[in-house]
């Protein structure tokens, strides 16, 4: 695989200007100026809020990112509610898989590479709003496996900023990757900042 050059911005998407109006009225602003490749991971935090999804939702209309996400494999079984998390790029976690969700998804992510196709994984690490220890693993090694950037997206409840921004490389050296995680993004508050798991692993 040929070297990504994380500067560069060659991916570009027209937006909902509708999207970027409705944020704009609501005090909300996004940093963001394309992606460097056309697979990669997102990684999302902090996440203290039921307010991330919404705003999460109007940021992703507004830059027009075809990303997906996990979700439990149960949800789809419900008729509207399911076609609903299809549209907006659920993925299905199939909890039975030999590979596992992590290995189903490096499959994925691979096939698109060879097909040329869009594959972004956006992954809110913490795994959920309240305080944890650290961080779920799974996201991490779909990034390590697969050999993809990872796309350091934060909401900034403070200045009400959502960015998507940075872009950084990892190399699979748990200690030397979360301290680069950690330069990036542990200053970045939510809307209830206590409930912000610390950047790292979970113990």
């Amino acid at each position: 695989m040929n070297k990504i050059d994380l500067s560069a911005r060659p991916v570009q998407f027209k937006g909902s200007a509708l999207a970027h109006a409705l944020l704009r009225v609501a005090g909300w602003r996004i940093k963001w100026s394309g992606l460097p490749a056309k697979q990669g991971v997102i990684l999302v935090y902090p996440h203290t809020s039921n307010w991330d999804f919404i705003v999460g939702l109007f940021a992703k209309w507004a830059m027009g990112l075809p990303v997906h996400f996990w979700t439990k494999n149960s949800l789809f079984k419900v008729p509207l509610l399911g076609r609903w998390l299809r549209w907006l790029g659920g993925i299905a976690v199939d909890r039975g898989s030999a590979r596992g969700v992590v290995g189903d998804t490096v499959a994925a992510m691979q096939s698109a590479r060879e097909r040329d196709a869009y594959f972004w994984l956006a992954v809110a690490p913490e795994g959920t709003r309240s305080l944890t220890t650290g961080w779920r693993s799974g996201s991490y090694q779909v990034a390590v496996q697969a050999k993809v950037p990872v796309g350091l997206a934060y909401f900034d409840f403070p200045s009400k900023t959502v960015g998507l921004h940075e872009f950084v490389e990892l190399s699979g050296d748990l200690q030397q990757d979360f301290k680069l995680l950690h330069q990036h993004l542990a200053q970045r508050k939510g809307k209830r900042p206590h409930l912000a798991s610390p950047v790292q692993l979970k113990t």
